[in-house]
């Protein structure tokens, strides 16, 4: 696991450019943001984002791959939750930084 290795300030640096670029998918975004209200299964995260089973079953599988996201078997249903607590924090700051910058990041021609 490279968050138990020395790594270099470089290597943060692109390490957190890889997060946020992970992050910066809609998708994703989505999926992220129905489990900060708690452990769902794909088809509770399905209702909640309106994304297809087969986009939450992948993009679960990147989140998972990427260690922001773990599952759970509860007799014949799989949860996924946030494996991190920090991970609903990053997003109720954005939230609030958002509240003050959302026009700017509004107009903002270079990102999509």
């Amino acid at each position: 696991m490279i968050a138990k290795t020395k790594i270099t300030k470089t290597q943060t640096t692109d390490l957190k450019v890889k997060l946020f670029r992970g992050l910066s998918d809609h998708s994703r975004m989505s999926i992220l943001n129905a489990l900060r209200s708690g452990p769902l299964t794909v088809n509770e995260i399905v209702e909640a984002t309106g994304l297809s089973q087969s986009n939450v079953s992948n993009h679960l599988g990147c989140l998972r791959c990427c260690d922001l996201v773990f599952c759970q078997q509860q007799g014949r249903f799989v949860y996924y939750q946030l494996s991190d607590e920090r991970i609903a924090k990053l997003l109720d700051l954005a939230d609030e930084l958002l509240a003050d910058v959302a026009l700017g990041v509004n107009k903002c021609n270079n990102y999509g």
